[in-house]
């Protein structure tokens, strides 16, 4: 395999518009794509686990033949009967290593989600937090979204993931190195500047991307900051005859405050924002000091990450 493998899930299950896009766009780049994907939708499941209970694991042959080019590089794809989670768990943990040992990752990509996974989306997004989960293994990760509902045309986000993901390979080994952290916490960030003790720290999964592209992209790449959106009234309150009262979400307003260079913003304005993320919290051992985050949201050519193209 002449270009890295790239490990692919999403919480819109394996059979999304989404998924499938960024599949083609890859496969047509020449990438190997393994995937494990949730076999049913998983939206807003967070970082959830499926505790004490056996998790149906499939080989999807009909998808990836339908997606795939009979002379294109290897494409296999999973379903798991469980949260996206679960899957890159699943995949980390031994599941690769038993159906597909010959395809090592260098990288997790989460997505194409529909629908914003902005600001304090980023706390209940199971999109996100499947990247995040492959982060804590110790393996880069990459979530993306298409930030509206108002169509599923995903290809414009899909061209932008790719370019996001051409420049991530260009820094990353060719198989991760840190995956299942065999130091533990021993892990250290090496470099003598900014740029190369970010891209340690990507390499390492503690560092990740969150890639939001707007409804019409019109205004290249921004690397931004998480900004502030609120959701109101986001719950309604409903009697029945058989429940009693019982509550439930809707459709809410959202309001996001006018922050300058946060995602909210970038979107707002027709931009694919990228936002760097620490994979831990920041009082752990492994979380991003404040200082290199900030400097890993510094912009560099094109409006990508600094320590990306320059």
């Amino acid at each position: 395999m002449s270009r890295p493998c790239l490990l692919l899930t999403n919480d819109d299950g394996i059979e999304s518009d989404g998924l499938h896009t960024l599949i083609r766009g890859l496969h047509e780049r020449g990438f190997p794509i393994v995937v494990v994907s949730p076999a049913t939708e998983q939206s807003a499941s967070g970082m959830r686990l499926s505790l004490r209970q056996n998790l149906k694991f499939e080989e999807r042959q009909d998808i990836a033949g339908s997606l795939s080019k009979p002379d294109g590089p290897p494409l296999r794809m999973f379903s798991l009967d469980g949260t996206p989670c679960d899957c890159v768990i699943v995949a980390i943990d031994g599941g690769l290593s038993h159906w597909v040992p010959e395809m090592k990752p260098a990288i997790c990509i989460s997505g194409i989600n529909q629908g914003p996974n902005l600001s304090v989306d980023v706390m209940h997004s199971g999109t996100v937090s499947a990247a995040r989960e492959a982060g804590l293994y110790g393996l880069p990760s990459i979530a993306t979204s298409l930030s509206t509902y108002q169509h599923s045309n995903f290809e414009d986000t899909s061209k932008a993931t790719i370019e996001v993901i051409e420049a991530a390979v260009e820094v990353l080994p060719p198989i991760a190195e840190n995956m299942l952290r065999p130091d533990g916490s021993k892990t250290e960030i090496h470099g003598g500047d900014n740029r190369e003790r970010i891209v340690s720290s990507f390499k390492n999964g503690d560092l990740m991307l969150n890639i939001n592209a707007p409804e019409t992209w019109t205004n290249g790449f921004q690397t931004v900051s998480l900004g502030v959106r609120w959701y109101h009234n986001a719950i309604e309150l409903a009697h029945t005859s058989t429940t009693g009262v019982a509550y439930g979400f809707k459709a809410a307003r959202i309001e996001d405050e006018d922050i300058p260079n946060t995602d909210c913003n970038a979107v707002n304005s027709g931009a694919v924002a990228i936002t760097p993320l620490s994979c831990w919290p920041a009082n752990h051992p492994l979380g991003i000091p404040q200082g290199l985050l900030e400097a890993a949201t510094k912009q560099g050519k094109n409006g990508l990450p600094f320590w990306l193209t320059d």
